[in-house]
């Protein structure tokens, strides 16, 4: 009976690390503490909020790039990108929409839980959709906890610097998640501010900008996004802070940089991402223009029936089962599908 205890417990202990093994655990675990801690979840050690506050301190650029699927998740990944933000931008570069506001919360756990699954390394931060978060401090704290629990993020992102939005990000850090603040240009505001309109560009914008970025910190946001400001008042905000700022827009002098994943890459070339690109974005690729000349090759691949070929035909019978087939065809009475098949056979 002690043996088969025994035997038992060693079992269940390896299947309990077996299990360890396969779990993703999310960087906001703390790490090293008293109760042992997870491990390292891939070679490179995960990027976690106390490694971002490192490479501020040292006054190192940090790098965040927007992720919306699997394949985008490990590109950021092998890239070594700092951040992947899982940004209610999807709307527009994914869903085709002309605004951010349309995409639900269940959309965008769909497309977090897809990037959780690439990129092992970046920190994860998910966006809060608008109508998820501004009605009271209880629905931000039920959206951002079912973006960490479902959606296998690390933070959440919120927009705009208004009491409401203060008050629901303090909410979400005393309820002990990680939040990234966001000012300059809301694209959820664009009904008050009347279109994706720069933000800054004079006395009372521009100290508006620095005030609520301040009241973000004082909320407890561990950074703030910077979006199409002038990079004067960017470098204001910055140097109030002792916080990150990431900028999209908003010119060199912040602690780090964000861009859309689509737009870097010039993936989408069609005439409804081309006006909604923004200016400041610059195209480090033009992928869309490869995508493009891909698809009509294969097009004219297959319409000449050039493909696919012997090299892309890979899959052989050997001659005693192919005989073999061609009388079971016969005995079926498919005389016509036998002959075809005898037909194309290159034998």
């Amino acid at each position: 009976m002690a043996l088969f205890k025994l035997l038992t417990m060693a079992v269940s202990r390896t299947r309990t690390q077996s299990l360890l093994k396969t779990l993703r655990y999310m960087s906001n675990v703390p790490e090293n503490t008293v109760y042992g801690g997870p491990t390292s979840q891939t070679p490179n050690q995960r990027v976690t909020l106390t490694n971002l506050r490192q490479k501020y301190k040292k006054g190192e650029p940090i790098t965040m790039v927007t992720a919306y699927d699997y394949p985008s998740g490990v590109h950021l990944d092998m890239a070594g990108i700092d951040i992947a933000l899982v940004g209610d931008s999807a709307a527009m570069v994914v869903h085709g929409h002309d605004t951010t506001l349309p995409i639900t919360l269940d959309e965008i756990l769909v497309h977090c839980r897809a990037v959780a699954r690439g990129a092992r390394r970046p920190l994860l931060i998910g966006d809060l959709p608008f109508g998820t978060y501004e009605s009271s401090s209880a629905q931000a704290i039920d959206t951002a906890v079912r973006i960490l629990k479902e959606g296998g993020m690390d933070a959440i992102k919120l927009e705009g610097g208004s009491h409401s939005r203060i008050t629901a990000a303090r909410a979400i850090v005393e309820a002990g998640i990680a939040v990234m603040g966001h000012v300059g240009l809301t694209p959820q505001a664009i009904s008050v501010l009347g279109g994706f309109r720069p933000q800054g560009k004079n006395i009372t914008s521009a100290v508006k900008v620095v005030e609520t970025a301040i009241s973000l910190q004082e909320a407890g946001c561990f950074a703030v996004v910077l979006e199409c400001v002038p990079p004067e008042v960017a470098a204001a905000a910055t140097a109030a802070l002792r916080i990150p700022t990431m900028g999209i827009g908003a010119g060199p002098f912040c602690s780090g940089q964000v861009l859309v994943y689509h737009d870097l890459l010039g993936m989408l070339q069609h005439p409804h991402h081309a006006k909604v690109t923004p200016k400041f974005c610059k195209q480090f690729a033009q992928i869309g223009d490869v995508i493009n000349k891909a698809l009509l090759e294969y097009r004219e691949e297959v319409s000449n029936g050039s493909f696919p070929g012997p090299l892309h035909s890979p899959y052989k019978i050997s001659d005693a089962d192919f005989n073999g087939f061609l009388k079971e065809l016969q005995n079926m009475g498919l005389d016509e599908a036998a002959s075809a098949a005898a037909a194309k056979a290159n034998r």
